[in-house]
């Protein structure tokens, strides 16, 4: 019963991005998901991953349509034949001369003549089916890379907008604490205006820093719209269904962090072994034409049945039949020189590739020290900006509390206002920035793989 209890919550588990995505009516309920929610949603909806693995089915059906020349190809036909003037067939015989050639005999053919009969042939070796073998693992790979290299793209493309959308939505909360404490200076300003304190200049600055907020929370909500419309777009999801994503500073903070010692190897670059695939798939052509001159050998056979006769009532009253068995040898002699610049024309191909493949390692390697460098100086950002929040927000206590006793000016209340909203926006873009290339860091060591 713990087993089957165990089997049943992990079912549940697996099943969970389904059924947030499940809801009855998608214009009204909204769902929560997380990261990697979006990511195991968009592996299973995503229309271009879908066409990848369409492209990968496609290819398998490619391969089992070329290697079905390896099985025995059988056909049959059948025929009939109705002449209204005989036609006539001269044979060999002694004519009336004493020659031994004369003239020959008149043997005329039956008004109806009929046909039916079956061929068999069995391919014992043949250039074109045996390169059609050895290319089938080769194209296999290529593909299921294929499909790989989308799921990457797609994990990458994800994240990326799912952070973009947390990263608008955090500005907008910041905005927002900034609206409120503008607003409660605003009210303080007036009513020291009003007290004869200060003069109107104090109150107006508020007001005039109030609207700019205003007009950037404004700005931000619609950029969290479009950015939305982004995310939704690249996860597969319909449009019209609203949803929320989760957010948890303490779990992000965690996952921006990565061990950058990691060793850069090639092969773990899917790009890199889809040039490695491509290769051997050239090497089979070379061998192709490189064996070219090799003849095709094939065993046939063949049973058919006759029918003669005047009268198309008794035309299959009787049959004549007739068998046989035999090889079909095909000898390429001479083809004006083309196998030889086909196999020239391959070897090039390869050799095209191979430098494909340098300069591919040498991309890799500019865009993992920049990947690298990137996370560097964003994780040292990070860590520097996170300082300067405390700091701002322990300055704007301390000045707000000073211009309620007359000490500062409102002038020194709006310099630390902005300095903290600046403080609290740099930090979240330095940590939305840092989790974004930690991705592009990942993805240039060939370490972010899809779970799907």
């Amino acid at each position: 019963m713990k087993k089957l209890r165990y089997l049943f919550l992990s079912n549940i588990l697996l099943l969970s991005p389904s059924i947030l995505f499940a809801q009855a009516n998608p214009d009204t309920t909204v769902t929560v998901v997380t990261l990697q929610q979006s990511i195991d949603f968009a592996l299973r909806n995503q229309p271009l991953l879908k066409q990848a693995n369409i492209d990968e089915q496609i290819n398998e059906r490619d391969i089992k349509i070329s290697l079905s020349a390896w099985l025995p190809q059988i056909s049959t036909t059948g025929q009939f034949q109705h002449y209204f003037q005989r036609p006539a067939q001269i044979a060999a015989g002694t004519g009336g001369t004493g020659t031994g050639t004369g003239t020959g005999q008149n043997l005329a053919i039956a008004h109806n003549v009929s046909t039916i009969g079956a061929q068999a042939s069995q391919v014992l070796y043949n250039n074109d089916v045996l390169q059609a073998s050895r290319a089938s693992k080769f194209s296999r790979q290529y593909y299921k890379q294929n499909t790989e290299s989308s799921k990457i793209d797609l994990v990458t493309d994800v994240s990326k907008a799912f952070y973009d959308v947390l990263l608008s939505q955090r500005q907008l909360d910041i905005i927002k604490e900034d609206i409120v404490r503008l607003r409660r200076s605003l009210k303080d300003a007036y009513s020291r205006y009003q007290a004869g304190v200060v003069d109107k200049t104090d109150y107006k600055q508020a007001t005039i820093a109030l609207n700019n907020s205003l007009a950037s929370q404004k700005q931000t909500q619609e950029a969290i719209k479009s950015k939305s419309a982004v995310l939704k777009q690249v996860m597969g999801l319909n449009p019209a269904k609203p949803i929320a994503l989760s957010y948890d500073s303490v779990r992000l903070q965690t996952e921006a962090l990565i061990d950058t010692n990691q060793l850069l190897s090639y092969t773990n670059r899917v790009e890199y072994r889809l040039l490695e695939t491509q290769k051997n798939l050239l090497n089979v052509n070379v061998s192709y034409y490189k064996w070219g001159y090799l003849p095709s050998l094939s065993l046939t056979g063949g049973y058919s049945l006759a029918y003669f006769n005047d009268k198309f009532s008794k035309l299959y009253n009787a049959s004549f039949p007739t068998s046989f068995a035999g090889l079909s040898l095909s000898i390429p002699i001479f083809t004006g020189g083309k196998r030889l610049q086909n196999l020239a024309k391959a070897r090039l191909q390869v050799e095209r590739t191979d430098l494909d493949l340098v300069n591919t390692r040498n991309a890799i390697n500019t865009e993992y020290t920049q990947a690298l460098a990137n996370y560097k100086s964003n994780y040292y950002n990070w860590q520097t900006l996170s300082e300067n929040v405390a700091l701002a927000k322990d300055v704007y206590k301390v000045v707000d509390l000073q211009y309620r006793e007359g000490i500062k000016t409102y002038l020194d209340v709006i310099v630390s206002q902005a300095d903290l909203r600046t403080a609290e926006l740099n930090y979240y873009n330095a940590l939305f920035q840092l989790l974004s290339s930690k991705i592009d860091l990942q993805r240039a060591l060939g370490t972010l793989q899809a779970n799907n």
